[in-house]
């Protein structure tokens, strides 16, 4: 035993070779336990990673589109709610799928919060005749606004033009010809 304040000039170990062989050996494999003994194992390992992606869409459903279980109690409004999920999903997924090339780094959940900033607002102004001019408008994108929707090659409409309504009591809304 070394005195107090000595250094400790050598120190060794033992390495186990068989054993970080077998370790090793395990490294980046999976081990897939089913029921379906007759298939071919690479058919399992498909059926083991679209089950994976069904999951990932589930995720996605709940976390980034925030759908949550809504209870309806005609037949009609529950498959409109499934449908409506989908469309979200199918776009979400078509989003993905825009930036993969561009940005691997950026998701569409990144892309949708920043969009979301962007605002559409209608001014109401009333004219002396007791009608109303309304104005539809949506904000001006920001730089990194911009950038995404050019990234991406997607164009904003044109800013609607404005419509005035027909006197009160009267329902009718008519373009105004500018």
């Amino acid at each position: 035993m070394p005195k107090a304040g000595t250094p400790i000039s050598s120190f060794g170990f033992r390495l186990d070779r068989a054993k970080l062989k077998q370790v090793r050996r395990r490294e980046g494999r999976y081990l897939l336990r089913t029921n379906l003994g007759a298939q071919d194992p690479q058919r399992l390992w498909t059926f083991y990673i679209q089950l994976t992606e069904v999951e990932q869409a589930f995720k996605e459903l709940k976390h980034d589109l925030a759908l949550r279980p809504i209870y309806h109690s005609c037949e009609r409004r529950i498959e409109a709610h499934i449908f409506v999920a989908f469309l979200a999903y199918c776009l979400q997924v078509t989003l993905k799928a825009q930036l993969r090339p561009l940005a691997r780094s950026i998701t569409p959940r990144e892309v949708i919060a920043k969009f979301k900033a962007m605002q559409m607002v209608d001014v109401h102004l009333p004219t002396t005749d007791g009608r109303e001019i309304v104005l539809s408008r949506y904000t001006q994108p920001e730089a990194d606004q911009r950038m995404l929707l050019d990234s991406l090659r997607l164009k904003l409409p044109e800013q609607p033009p404005p419509k005035i309504t027909a006197k009160k009591g009267r329902m009718a809304i008519e373009p105004l010809a500018v």
